[in-house]
């Protein structure tokens, strides 16, 4: 396969041919994807310690110098939306690999991406995103530089709310930069001044870009580079003040924009005050606390001790957020009760004990709980942070994966259950989006809301109905079997990308599962009948456990990993024969 450039990030599999030569360190090894940019071909790679990194490199091998000068002004950076820059592998005649630098491999999507799939976003989520990218530009400019090329394709956003900014082959002097290039203006939004001049980008350009990138999550289209209209011509329900931020980043002229980046950024907190768009906290007529959003519910009770960075999502019962940790200086993931939720007693009770049993749990396939609190009528608890999302979020973002892929990371589940049932607790709601995946790419259960103690009473409906066993769905006592019938829907779903007994509301899926209604027949046969048997409507003709379970599981893949090295070698003695026969005599 080629790397060649494209206005937009793309996603390769394989390695690329000006990486074909190159030979890893050992104990390193190649990842499962690449993403292709403008001049720039970044290749996952897992070091010897299993960090996930990013090998850059340029295709072209007359831009070893200029891929130098990135690396180089990269590797003086220090800001959280800028990746971590490692090493530079420079070409030596006796080298088996460079030129090439390692970055931090971010995981997630451009914002032309995550517009694609929504179409358009809301105020506050593209606040958030203002706020991050507005503070490493202006970290930047700080040092006396520039982007040059910030755009919803240069800006990341993680499963785990972290924000990136990449396209940093722009960010380097100009006399670094080969003759003759400059962004493509397909990709990048431009102002007026670099449009009809040389390219020579500023601070105030950078302001541009990064409203350009607002008006897009607003509407869903950049903005024109020549007479850009207010925001809320095409927004209408744009605030007056957000509108009026966007509009002065946009100006025509540069003089009319903020006076610099960190006065915009002054700006958005004027317009937040309490970091929620909006939002009024005290009910003027009676002088008390009022929330009116999730947001601002969270951002009163946690002020003190957290600063809330992101959301992550939401369930039927609670919210997830992206916080900081004041007294630690750590970032970790806080898990909050709904507010209608938080006014049930039972509710609470049953969230405390999600964190307490979850606490009890020390394993590496299970997701640490660090604290409990509560304040008002808001509880939350605190757990690690998992910077990769999900394996809903894998799955959707990279499509079906591979048994060799998941094999170690089921193993590994199962052995986290084995541990969870040995101290007498049962999940009961495994699915993709409990199954959380962390930096060094390892799959962590978490969100144990609906466990209980296998003393305490095991019956009522239960789990999410795509992967909830049939004794779930009909609000019959529930056992171990009930997870591992989970767990393999969800292999099911990692290797098809497709949900095991299809769509449809409980009472569907129930059918389908009571009549064994699942196609096994894209599998290998071995592998279907581990499937068969832990799909299984009774129970009692499940696995015992999920130590067995488990074991079974490593048999069947390793036994179609001997089949997969067996059908690697005839190919290759094949591939050898057809040559030899095919040869000119």
């Amino acid at each position: 396969m080629s790397a060649t450039p494209s206005p937009s990030p793309s996603r390769t599999t394989g390695i690329p041919l000006h990486l074909d030569r190159w030979v890893l360190p050992p104990g390193w090894r190649w990842g499962d994807e690449g993403v292709v940019t403008p001049h720039r071909h970044s290749m996952q790679v897992i070091d010897a310690f299993g960090r996930s990194l990013a090998l850059v490199t340029a295709p072209d091998p007359a831009h070893e110098a200029w891929l130098f000068a990135e690396a180089r002004q990269l590797a003086h950076r220090n800001h959280p939306s800028i990746p971590t820059t490692y090493h530079f592998w420079r070409r030596y005649r006796e080298s088996p690999r460079g030129p090439g630098y390692l970055r931090r491999w971010v995981a997630g999507e451009t914002v032309t991406a995550h517009l694609r799939r929504i179409r358009t976003e809301t105020v506050p989520y593209m606040l958030r995103v203002l706020r991050a990218a507005g503070s490493a530009l202006a970290y930047l400019h700080d040092a006396g530089t520039t982007h040059g090329a910030v755009s919803p394709d240069t800006i990341y956003t993680t499963p785990a709310g972290r924000l990136y900014l990449l396209g940093w082959q722009w960010a380097v002097p100009l006399d670094a930069l080969p003759a003759g290039l400059r962004p493509d203006p397909a990709a990048v939004p431009t102002p007026r001044e670099l449009v009809s001049g040389p390219w020579r980008p500023t601070p105030a350009s950078d302001q541009w870009q990064l409203g350009a990138v607002c008006f897009a999550m607003l509407t869903g289209e950049l903005p024109p580079r020549i007479e850009v209209p207010p925001i809320r011509w095409v927004r209408p329900d744009c605030p007056a003040s957000v509108a009026e931020l966007v509009d002065s980043a946009l100006a025509p002229e540069a003089g009319d924009r903020f006076f610099n980046l960190a006065a915009m950024l002054r700006q958005i907190e004027r317009i937040s005050g309490t970091g929620t768009p909006l939002v009024v906290g005290v009910d003027q007529s009676s002088g008390e606390y009022r929330a009116v959003s999730e947001e601002d519910r969270l951002r009163w009770a946690t002020g003190d001790d957290y600063e809330v960075l992101a959301s992550l999502g939401a369930g039927q019962f609670g919210s997830v957020w992206r916080v900081r940790d004041l007294s630690l200086e750590r970032e970790v993931a806080l898990k909050m009760l709904h507010p209608n939720v938080a006014r049930n007693e039972d509710a609470v009770a049953r969230f405390r004990r999600e964190a307490r049993l979850a606490a009890q749990l020390k394993h590496p396939a299970i997701v640490p709980i660090y604290a409990w609190d509560s304040k008002g009528d808001v509880s939350w608890y605190i757990m690690e942070v998992q910077e990769e999302g999900s394996v809903a979020d894998l799955v959707a973002r990279q499509g079906p994966r591979t048994i060799a892929e998941i094999a170690p990371h089921v193993d590994a589940v199962l052995d986290g259950l084995a541990l969870a049932h040995a101290n007498g607790i049962i999940h009961r709601d495994i699915k993709p989006e409990n199954i959380l995946i962390d930096r060094y790419q390892q799959w962590r259960l978490s969100d144990f809301g609906i466990a209980n103690a296998l003393g305490d009473d095991k019956t009522g409906a239960s789990g999410t109905p795509a992967f909830a066993a049939p004794e779930q769905l009909l609000g019959e006592a529930q056992g171990v079997g009930a997870d591992l019938f989970a767990v393999a829907g969800i292999v099911i779903f990692a290797l098809t990308g497709a949900l095991p007994f299809g769509g449809g509301d409980a009472r569907a899926i129930l059918a389908q599962q009571l009549a064994k209604r699942v196609d096994l027949s894209v599998f290998p046969p071995e592998l279907a009948d581990w499937l068969r048997r832990a799909l299984e409507p009774d129970p009692d003709r499940r696995f015992a456990d999920a130590a067995t379970m488990r074991r079974e599981w490593r048999a069947l893949t390793r036994e179609l990993q001997r089949q997969e090295r067996r059908a690697t070698r005839w190919s290759r003695v094949w591939k050898s024969v057809r040559r030899f026969f095919t040869k000119p005599r």
